[in-house]
């Protein structure tokens, strides 16, 4: 089943690090939010089966008001086969979840929270610029499954200078005690164009430490395992049963469709990105046209793609769909290209996989990258 993918571009303000397309200027939801019930329909033929996931991203989704959901979901209904068990899920921020909202929220077909926690301590919030505090981190994610909510995830930060082991330990143990089925966590990754980037190049702000951020990396792996988590992506753990079904269909190739500024879809062999601009994208659709670049991947492309994306994963790399899908010469490049990293123990071979041991996981986009093919004749 394919999946829906709607960016919603507005945030109450900018964190420190973040290089996601957004404006903290909420003066035309109204106007943002018919655009993309619009281009919903103008794209609604790219989707000929069901649909078996619908993710709001952004931005920050939960900052829309209720009568922006109800028109964005009666859309989708109108014009999607959308599966009864389809995981819908909104991306939220914790100083959006007071009771209010979350009444709001369960009158919507929603039913998975990803809450932008990112730490459960003050100082670091503030110093990412976050809008909640440490107590709204905590209390929404109790108020959410009092409200009927259990399928959560929350996201969290590592690797920054403010974060000691200790601290890093307490947020990991503090998601854990709070019975979260799913937890994303990420290296802090200092992007061009960012605040934290300027900070850091006027000396106003410590550089990223690699060698913390890779300690605190395998922290995390071995304290949630032994809470029971499948690590089943780099970035992704869960309870058994309960990985994210619109993000691992990424990983798996599955088609999905990108609706609002900014955002992505795919079809197994096309690529489409909207324009991350939210004036010209509001125009454009309002003129009946898709504001979107259209990139056509050729065998190469999509072997690629799924190398990047496969190996990520806990599924790894599977040589026989290699030979099927893209033919003998792309398994014995693959497996000759495989062979230094499994004798360093960063890759095991594993009947007709190739899959990151726990020290391949910190090198997995070098390794990845090191497993791609060029079409040779192009370059030349």
């Amino acid at each position: 089943m394919s999946g829906i993918y709607i960016h919603v571009p507005f945030c109450k303000q900018a964190c420190n690090y973040c290089d996601f397309h957004f404006s903290t200027s909420l003066q035309f939801t109204e106007e943002m939010t018919d655009a993309i019930c619009k281009e919903i329909i103008i794209k609604k033929d790219r989707i000929t089966d069901q649909v078996g996931s619908i993710y709001f991203g952004g931005g920050t989704p939960s900052i829309l008001p209720q009568k922006s959901f109800e028109k964005i979901f009666n859309t989708l209904i109108t014009h999607f086969s959308i599966a009864s068990d389809a995981e819908i899920t909104i991306e939220t921020n914790p100083d959006d979840l007071d009771a209010k909202k979350i009444a709001e929220l369960r009158q919507l077909p929603v039913n998975r929270f990803s809450i932008g926690v990112q730490s459960f301590y003050n100082e670091d919030l503030i110093w990412m610029n976050r809008a909640h505090n440490a107590t709204e981190a905590d209390t929404c994610i109790k108020r959410s499954q009092d409200a009927g909510f259990e399928n959560l995830s929350i996201d969290l930060i590592y690797g920054y200078p403010l974060l000691t082991d200790e601290k890093w330990h307490s947020n990991i143990n503090k998601a854990i005690d709070l019975q979260v089925p799913h937890l994303s966590a990420y290296s802090l990754t200092v992007e061009p164009r960012t605040a934290l980037a300027a900070a850091i190049k006027k000396g106003k702000q410590i550089p990223v430490n690699d060698e913390q951020s890779a300690a605190q990396f395998i922290s995390l792996i071995e304290k949630s395992a032994a809470a029971g988590f499948d690590h089943y992506e780099i970035s992704n753990f869960s309870l058994p049963g309960r990985h994210a079904v619109h993000n691992t269909n990424y990983w798996r190739g599955i088609p999905y469709l990108g609706i609002g500024p900014s955002a992505h879809g795919f079809n197994s062999s096309t690529r489409y990105l909207n324009v991350a601009n939210n004036a010209r994208y509001m125009s454009q659709i309002a003129e009946g046209k898709l504001p979107e670049t259209i990139e056509e991947l050729d065998i190469y492309d999509r072997f690629n793609e799924y190398v990047m994306t496969s190996l990520r994963t806990m599924w790894g790399t599977d040589l026989k769909k290699i030979e099927s899908d893209f033919g003998k010469v792309f398994l014995a490049e693959t497996l000759k290209n495989s062979r230094s990293f499994i004798q360093k123990n960063w890759l095991q071979h594993q009947e007709d996989l190739l899959i990151l041991t726990q020290e391949g996981k910190l090198f997995a986009d070098y390794i990845a990258s090191e497993l791609f093919l060029i079409n040779e004749e192009e370059e030349g």
